[in-house]
């Protein structure tokens, strides 16, 4: 067995989950590497696994520069099949190789160090602690604590039983770049500077579909759905995702004249459950391990880089004066992904269930409903509120209801 390297945090995956942990662990003092499967050259040809879209809150609080941003965004769409609805929200669009990029080289210059082309095997455990992760065979590096942030993947997490994803809430999508969108079609909202979402089962049984404009006429166009038979009641023959992408274009006049942009093809997955533990002793599973994707909007470059915050200042206190891992104080983590990561998650799932199991014909009359609601009241809605979630419900969504708890 070769020799190992010991440090204070030892972190797996170089995503912005993995990156941004280790940006914040460098800046405040502590030793730091992060194991990277890709080789440093092709970074992130294979990881690069998001539409980057995000807002204004994540840019500012975790200082990420503009020259990272593909587009800025003004408004956020949300599309029925015949209704929409449209508010004022600046966002941005990230390149999202560049930001990957920038997240490691910040690091780097905070003094955190990156070991690439190093595929994670497995955690070493002693004694029942975790104390480091076994690489490329038989490679060591060893850590007072351990991160995993390695996705859906989660080779650590799995092992120490600490995540436990389910397939039949694994959601996948596909994303290409377009040119020679029509971004304001006659008869459809104007998604000029906007970042859009549509429910339509035609298009995503069981999920949503996306346009995100990323300047001129290009744009972001992508299908997502949950693979799970649950989800695919609406479904109407066997497509693949990629095939309900391709008959998205194919029947949405906004892309008659739309050419694919080579080498923009990104595929991703996530998985919309709830997260279960996230620590153990010596231990925390951070960004889309846990997972923290946004389970109505698929949003995830904000919750990831919140994540590893809170995980940054879990190993700060751990860290700090006399050392202790132990699960009770690991668990700290848990308590801040529950307060500053995903609050109210529990209830956004619910959310999430019972929009992917409604018809077509309900998203319409939702579009409706809420173009009818101010603007707090839609924050509150989109914060889980159950008193105004429960004010859009009728008599007519019995059935709905009925058949989401029968599945629950």
């Amino acid at each position: 067995m070769s020799g190992s390297t010991e440090y204070d945090v030892a972190i797996a995956g170089a995503g912005p989950a993995g990156a941004q942990c280790a940006r914040d662990l460098a800046d405040r003092g502590f030793d730091v590497v992060v194991l990277e499967t890709e080789p440093e050259a092709e970074f992130p040809a294979q990881s690069n696994k998001s539409t980057g879209g995000t807002f204004a809150s994540m840019m500012t609080a975790f200082g990420v520069p503009d020259d990272v941003v593909m587009h800025e965004t003004e408004s956020v769409v949300l599309e029925s099949p015949n209704e929409h609805l449209t508010q004022s929200q600046p966002g941005y669009v990230l390149e999202f190789a560049d930001f990957k990029r920038f997240l490691v080289e910040d690091g780097r210059e905070k003094g955190a160090e990156y070991l690439f082309d190093a595929r994670v095997r497995e955690p070493i455990v002693e004694d029942g602690d975790v104390v480091g992760i076994r690489y490329n065979g038989d490679e060591e590096v060893r850590a007072e604590i351990v991160v995993d942030a390695t996705g859906p993947a989660a080779p650590l997490a799995k092992a120490l039983g600490v995540v436990d994803l389910s397939r039949t809430n694994h959601a996948i999508g596909i994303e290409y770049q377009f040119d020679g969108v029509a971004l304001d079609h006659r008869g459809h909202a104007d998604l000029t500077d906007a970042l859009m979402l549509r429910l339509d089962h035609e298009y995503a049984p069981g999920g949503y579909s996306w346009i995100f404009h990323t300047g001129v006429e290009t744009a972001k166009v992508g299908v997502c759905f949950i693979q799970n038979e649950e989800y695919r009641d609406h479904a109407t023959d066997e497509r693949t995702v990629d095939g309900y992408l391709e008959h998205w274009l194919d029947t949405d006049p906004r892309f008659a004249n739309a050419r694919r942009i080579p080498e923009t093809q990104v595929r991703g997955s996530a998985y919309v459950q709830p997260p279960g533990s996230m620590s153990t002793t010596s231990f925390m599973a951070i960004g889309d391990t846990v997972p923290s994707v946004d389970p109505v909007w698929g949003e995830g470059v904000d919750k990831c880089m919140r994540s590893a915050r809170a995980a940054a200042m879990t190993a700060d206190r751990c860290l700090t004066g006399t050392t202790d891992t132990a699960a009770r104080e690991m668990a700290v983590y848990d308590d801040l992904w529950h307060e500053r990561v995903a609050p109210r998650q529990d209830r956004r799932l619910t959310m999430t269930k019972l929009l992917y199991l409604a018809s077509n014909e309900r998203y319409d009359r939702l579009m409706q409903d809420l173009n009818r609601t101010d603007r707090d009241t839609l924050s509150e809605i989109n914060g889980g509120n159950k008193r105004e979630i429960l004010k859009l419900l009728s008599p007519s969504d019995l059935p709905l209801l009925w058949k989401y708890w029968r599945k629950a």
